[in-house]
């Protein structure tokens, strides 16, 4: 299957997310999602489908305020190679009686969603190949439907695996935001990425390489207020910016009065909603 997860592609390749509990956490993403745990100390943890790339960054701030209806994540997407992989993540959920929250089959793609136990929205996915992608008047398309359990979990290996499977990557994010308007000015006009479709008035979902979508972004929390620093939610997004892009990329950053900054993540910028966003250039 074709990869629009490349370094040629711009994608996001991790996230940090603050939590309350690195130990309740780890229990979590460890145990029972199966990541590995590649650095932990007492306040931060990072975690890996592979051992080697991060796709996940914890943060625990056991004072900080809960997680609310704000503007920020939706959720990430976990993205996994096959539909067997997505079995089997099921089942493991069903062993340790871990409540999903939902099960869809979007055309493009088989998905599951669920919370960890900060409340941090989670979609774990498995893309079909781009030609089976639904189409309508020539342009890709996605829907929700039911996710047909039986046909998926018909999939499942006689051997249920423990670890998160090895070729999992970030597949994208869907973030709540204020105005769609002001979010095509910054994820569009000035990170580069391009409209696949909208969803009514209220969403919009955009890529890189006409992968269906790299990043949601929606308004159903309209009137929400921004996530505040010491709260429970996402804090930092990381994007991989392939070689040809990044000169333009910075023309368009000076032609938004954008101030690149940075710090030991290397190069950021503060998005619209106040969340930090590194950019991983490529060499």
């Amino acid at each position: 299957m074709k990869s629009f997860h490349k370094p040629e592609t711009l994608f996001i390749t991790k996230v940090r997310l603050l939590v309350h509990s690195l130990k309740r956490s780890l229990e979590f993403y460890q145990d029972i999602l199966g990541f590995y745990v590649t650095y932990h100390d007492h306040k931060n943890a990072f975690l890996s489908a592979d051992q080697t790339n991060i796709l996940i960054e914890l943060l625990e701030d056991s004072h900080a305020k809960p997680l609310g209806l704000t503007q920020g994540l939706y959720h990430y997407a976990i993205l996994v190679h096959k539909r067997s992989d997505l079995a089997g993540i099921i089942k493991r959920l069903i062993n340790h009686r871990y409540p999903i929250s939902g099960a869809s089959d979007h055309g493009v793609s088989e998905a599951i969603y669920l919370d960890d136990p900060d409340g941090h929205g989670i979609e774990i996915y498995t893309d079909r190949t781009p030609d089976e992608w639904p189409q309508e008047n020539d342009a890709l398309t996605m829907y929700t439907r039911p996710l047909d359990i039986n046909s998926l979990m018909m999939e499942l290996e006689s051997d249920v695996p423990s670890k998160m499977p090895s070729l999992s990557q970030m597949g994208h994010i869907h973030l709540h935001v204020p105005n769609l308007e002001e979010a095509k000015k910054f994820y569009m006009d000035t990170l580069g990425f391009e409209l696949v479709m909208m969803y009514g008035e209220s969403a919009l979902f955009i890529s890189d390489q006409k992968y269906h979508h790299h990043i949601g972004l929606n308004t159903w929390l309209k009137d929400a207020p921004l996530c505040e620093v010491r709260q429970i939610g996402l804090k930092a997004y990381f994007l991989n910016v392939p070689k040809s892009m990044y000169l333009a990329l910075l023309k368009r950053l000076d032609k938004a009065h954008i101030t690149l900054l940075e710090d030991d993540d290397g190069h950021y910028v503060i998005d619209p909603l106040n969340q930090k966003l590194v950019f991983l250039f490529q060499s």
